[in-house]
């Protein structure tokens, strides 16, 4: 008899019918998104020590080093698969993961324009989405590796417009 897989595997594991794991979880996207964060919560809040790009890049680094290792790095890549083919999943990446990230990076962002560290002209959604970009492009799209030179390039380059001086 083969073993069972999917829904069915979980449910025979915890014991329960697979009726129960899906009243809790509508989809095994749901399940895997679930699964995936209770790992562990991934340290990657942002310090605050008065210079924005050193704590950007530590932010960031942390990020990439998670991303670029198993569990999380395969995992994560295909739960965002997931999401492409689940509204259900997208939403509740995005909910429970992509926006409290988003949030704490604006936030940051923020501490930064308050202080002069950047530009108060930037629209800080739109710094948010240049930041994230290259390196999502990267994750999804050419596959390559995040090196800490690549994320080092990408501040570079968006601090180039964002300084006070310009």
């Amino acid at each position: 008899m083969a073993s069972p897989s999917g829904i069915e595997a979980v449910a025979a594991r915890a014991g329960v019918g697979k009726h129960t794991i899906y009243r809790r979880w509508p989809s095994k996207g749901l399940l895997f998104l679930d699964s995936l964060l209770s790992l562990n919560e991934p340290g990657l809040g942002y310090p605050d020590t008065g210079d924005v790009l050193a704590d950007l890049r530590r932010q960031i680094y942390s990020a990439v080093d998670l991303l670029g290792n198993p569990p999380w790095g395969p995992l994560y890549g295909a739960l965002l698969g997931e999401a492409q083919h689940d509204p259900a999943v997208a939403a509740a990446l995005n909910e429970r993961f992509i926006r409290p990230q988003t949030d704490k990076t604006i936030a940051r962002l923020k501490a930064a324009q308050e202080q002069g560290q950047i530009s108060r002209g930037f629209d800080l959604d739109l710094v948010m989405a240049v930041l994230s970009g290259p390196l999502y492009f990267r994750l999804l799209i050419t596959q390559e590796p995040i090196s800490h030179d690549y994320v080092d390039r990408v501040l570079e380059a968006l601090f180039a417009g964002m300084s006070p001086g310009r």
